[in-house]
């Protein structure tokens, strides 16, 4: 694995850039599959192959981590971030079986506030350039719009199951042209809701969920597994 890097490492000690470099190597080496899921990355040993300190690998692990292509873990340190087939597909079903009747419900009795901080969200998402801000923002967009449902043990289910997948949707929004899906899909739901069409807010958000979870799983490489 680390052969690969070396091809890519030059003297860095003078560049400016160096956690750029190293970030993009590390990338191409995750996306390629030639570091596996759940490998270890040895700040140490990418240091030492780039010439540099730890300082800028510490940098680019944290960029790799706010994509979801790296997560930290209890004496292991920085690992490529893995999740089982069977574990998206049951975290999908659960977001089927949910989401869709939290926002008809939401679509009924949403506030202006709500409304508003969502609609910011799709209005950012046409703006921002930080890819690192992508997944907050896709996150925040879904909460504003599910808070009105008053339904808080669904919305505990939610967000425990969108812990799990965070990273990876985050990942795949940066490295696919996921956004701009996305925001076509966000702004069709924000529009339904505005217009307390419930229905319609919960079958675009069931298909938005749908799109999602194929299109991870394209990403992954996994074409097979469908949702029920």
């Amino acid at each position: 694995m680390y052969d690969d890097l070396k091809k890519r490492a030059v003297d860095l000690a003078k560049t400016a850039s160096s956690s750029d470099i190293i970030f993009d190597a590390l990338r191409d080496a995750i996306i390629s599959g030639n570091m596996k899921a759940g490998e270890s990355i040895r700040q140490e040993n990418i240091a030492k192959i780039f010439n540099v300190s730890r300082i800028p690998v510490r940098e680019a692990l944290k960029k790799l981590e706010s994509q979801g292509l790296v997560k930290n873990e209890r004496y292991k340190g920085a690992i490529v971030s893995s999740l089982s087939d069977a574990e998206f597909k049951e975290i999908y079903e659960i977001r089927l079986l949910l989401e869709p009747t939290v926002v008809r419900y939401a679509a009924q009795n949403i506030s202006k506030e709500a409304l508003e901080i969502a609609r910011a969200c799709c209005e950012e998402f046409s703006t921002e350039t930080d890819s690192a801000k992508w997944g907050e923002l896709n996150r925040k967009f879904h909460e504003a719009l599910y808070k009105g449902a008053d339904r808080p043990f669904h919305l505990k289910i939610i967000n425990e199951a969108s812990d799990r997948i965070d990273s990876y949707i985050r990942a795949q929004l940066v490295l696919t042209d996921g956004m701009t899906k996305a925001r076509k899909e966000h702004m069709e739901i924000l529009e339904a809701c505005e217009k307390g069409d419930g229905d319609r807010a919960a079958a675009l958000t069931r298909q938005h969920i749908e799109d999602s979870y194929n299109s991870l799983m394209e990403f992954m490489g996994n074409n097979s597994s469908k949702l029920a």
